[in-house]
């Protein structure tokens, strides 16, 4: 009999069979984790010497098993050669960190730096998943590199030996040097900015190899930085051979056979009214009197699809492309010169080809009929911004009457559009005057007046009206394009009306038109006050992004139900396939495949975004270029941006922005609470918000990393003391948040 003792002690042992799926369980969860086995044994219910007997037992059955291995020093983990492998493509963002996004999993494998072994951005790897945490997050390790990518780098070479050249790269998604063979590469010297691609890294290897694709040029040269941040961001600047030669091949003449098939309108009086240093016109307006208290309005685009046959080599150019590109001192169009400033610019004095939508509006705003369809034109004036707004102002000069009547329709229209929940955003666009040689020499701010609002507002009827034709018929639904824009995230948006209580405006609205009303009086009150960039800035940050897509949810800023975009097809490629549906649907053609619309809405949403960063880079250059002469300056500003890195800081009367590091911060151990925005000192309890205002002094400007770094000279708090320690450590008794 035994003992009562050892009754107790054998009832308080765990089984075999609980040992064993503990331990399965254990090199499951943490797959690239090793464990001698007291440690598996102190885990899996204690390592007295019966633990250590079942547990040697067990691991030496599942080596035979294949599902475990036994490594050096009596070691143990999961045989990963029996794991899923996994198929992805690497994302490194701007600070190194590294995931995996796989195809079959839902969420994205992070890969720590050491498991990376040598995977670079877009590269397309093989990964295995080694640990999955609680909340499903997983973690995981490259094994093999499918495929490299061929993705462009940008970086500034330095001849570092008679036999090698060392490319500093200018983005943090590529983490390390990059080798070039000086035997292979002899004209590139010390300073030469050059776009690369990785050719080969060996996990033995210090560093990468690259292939030159293009010399650039000299770092600092407004060319060769400008189009470095082209191909930094796979955006190209020029048009293949082939391509030019195919738009110069177009016959651009007009046809008695497209007179019989257009209306025309080339005696209605019409005109163009665009920026000043405008080279394509793709909108044009006519206006004439159809009846008492009524008017016929034309909105004629440039008929772009005409010329621009489905599947050619300039569409299939135009696909790749999807937009322009707007740097600071360039547009890098979509499509060929010979098309976008000539066959398809609605020039005055010129009979030109369009695609119009032509409204009977009566005073009172009611749309009594419209017609869409092609037409031919003659602009009769050409019109600057500025031109037409002395016009409305004065009430004078050419076609005034024709000008007048467009403005008081379209003011009618606008205060419609607020009425019935649209939002009046108004941010101040800052634009460079520029040099012979593009250098800045300073700033100043686009004023939007009344003749900007005359060619928006006709604009916005046009893509309205034209989106609700096009997306049904018979109450069933057609395939279309949509220019889509959701409702505010509410996360995002209770963070907003959190923000706007510490300048003492309160939004109680909770959703639909009652929000945008709200809103817009909030706009208005903030106008011309401190606030008022930084509010705007925050309301727009509040909002969800508008993009293109076959699914179509209204467009809330607008407070549109169906919207699009069919004004602009000389430089966004969705207008084109706009124009092509509505033409698909005027010949009672069947809905277009879905699918085949939606992946092209996908794309030109991911160009659209890609463009618009390109764009933000090119102004962040030319930011750090306007401030390199005014280091050891002081300027006044505001906070416009917090981070955990540190505070934004935008100058008073400019769109200069640089950052004030948190290490910089004097007196107190600053840290980022993201649920509060802002920035807080732990031991003083001192914060710094958006749109406080301060007074900085550049402390230094980087163009190559186009960064701009202030100090601070004067806080919400007041003057700093030059002569205050930095503190950069925490202190010992740092305020809880």
């Amino acid at each position: 009999m035994k003992s009562k003792k050892r009754a107790r002690k054998d009832k308080g042992r765990i089984s075999i069979e609980e040992r064993t799926a503990f331990l399965v369980q254990l090199l499951r969860e943490t797959p690239g984790k090793s464990y001698t086995l007291t440690s598996l044994a102190q885990r899996s219910g204690g390592d007295d010497t019966h633990g250590r007997h079942d547990v040697k037992r067990i691991m030496a059955g599942l080596v035979e098993q294949g599902f475990a291995v036994r490594k050096e020093r009596g070691h143990y983990s999961l045989n990963r050669t029996n794991m899923p492998h996994y198929e992805g493509v690497v994302d490194m963002n701007s600070n190194g960190t590294i995931f995996v996004q796989c195809e079959s999993l839902e969420t994205d494998v992070f890969i720590h730096n050491r498991n990376s072994h040598c995977a670079l951005h877009g590269d397309r790897v093989e990964v295995v998943v080694t640990y999955k945490s609680r909340n499903g997050a997983l973690e995981g390790e490259v094994v093999r590199i499918v495929e490299r990518s061929r993705k462009c780098y940008v970086g500034v070479a330095e001849v570092r030996s008679k036999s090698s050249i060392v490319i500093i790269p200018s983005t943090r998604r590529l983490p390390a040097e990059v080798y070039l063979s000086r035997r292979h590469n002899p004209k590139i010297n010390d300073g030469d900015k050059v776009a690369f691609r990785i050719s080969e890294w060996r996990e033995q290897d210090e560093m990468p190899t690259a292939e030159v694709v293009e010399l650039l040029g000299t770092e600092g040269e407004n060319e060769a930085e400008m189009h470095a941040i082209l191909l930094e961001y796979d955006l190209p600047y020029k048009f293949e051979r082939k391509v030019e030669e195919a738009a110069e091949a177009i016959d651009g003449r007009i046809t008695e056979k497209d007179y019989a098939e257009r209306r025309d309108m080339r005696q209605v009086p019409t005109l163009t009214i665009d920026p000043a240093d405008a080279k394509d016109f793709d909108d044009a307006l006519s206006v004439r009197p159809v009846g008492e208290g009524k008017w016929e309005v034309g909105v004629h685009i440039a008929d772009v699809t005409h010329y621009v046959r489905e599947g050619s080599i300039i569409d299939d150019e135009a696909v790749e492309r999807a937009t322009s590109v707007y740097l600071v001192d360039r547009t890098v169009p979509m499509l060929p010169e010979r098309l976008c400033n000539d066959l398809c610019s609605l020039r005055p004095h010129e009979e030109k080809l369009s695609f119009s939508a032509i409204f009977t509006i009566t005073e009172d705003l009611k749309i009594e009929s419209e017609w869409f369809g092609r037409t031919v034109i003659y602009s009769d004036r050409r019109f600057t911004y500025e031109e037409a707004q002395r016009v409305i102002e004065s009430g004078e000069g050419d076609m005034k009457e024709e000008i007048l009547t467009l403005h008081r329709l379209a003011q009618g229209l606008r205060e419609e559009r607020y009425r019935k929940g649209a939002i009046a955003f108004d941010r101040r666009e800052a634009k460079f005057t520029l040099d012979d040689e593009g250098h800045p020499t300073g700033v100043y701010f686009k004023v939007q007046k009344e003749a900007n609002q005359l060619i928006e507002e006709f604009m916005l009827l046009a893509n309205k009206r034209v989106a609700t034709f096009c997306a049904r018929r018979n109450g069933k639904p057609r395939t279309m394009v949509f220019r889509v824009h959701d409702e505010p995230n509410s996360d995002k948006f209770e963070r907003f009306r959190n923000f706007i209580l510490r300048f003492g405006h309160i939004l109680r609205a909770q959703k639909g038109t009652a929000v945008a009303k709200e809103l817009n009086k909030l706009l208005r009150d903030v106008h011309g006050k401190a606030e008022e960039n930084v509010v705007s800035i925050m309301a727009i940050r509040s909002m969800a992004k508008a993009v293109y897509t076959t699914d179509n949810i209204g467009h809330y800023g607008l407070g549109f139900p169906y919207y699009t975009h069919f004004t602009s097809p000389i430089r966004r490629y969705p207008d084109m396939m706009v124009h092509r549906l509505l033409q698909r649907y005027l010949d009672g053609g069947r809905s277009a495949d879905k699918s085949a619309y939606e992946a092209l809405c996908e794309h030109s949403s991911d160009m659209e975004v890609r463009a618009a960063e390109a764009e933000r880079a090119s102004i962040k250059y030319k930011m750090v270029e306007f401030m390199a002469d005014k280091v050891g300056e002081e300027f006044d500003g505001h906070i416009s941006g917090l981070s955990e890195w540190g505070i934004f800081v935008e100058l008073e009367d400019s769109i200069v922005e640089g950052m004030v590091l948190m290490r910089d911060i004097p007196g107190d151990y600053y840290r980022f609470d993201e649920a509060r925005y802002e920035v807080y000192g732990q031991a003083t309890g001192r914060t710094f918000s958006l749109g406080d205002k301060v007074r900085i002094k550049v402390k230094s400007a980087d163009l190559r990393r186009r960064l701009l770094d202030f100090t601070l000279v004067k806080t919400p708090f007041g003057e700093v003391d030059e002569q205050e320690l930095l503190i950069h450590s925490e202190p010992k008794h740092a305020r809880r948040r």
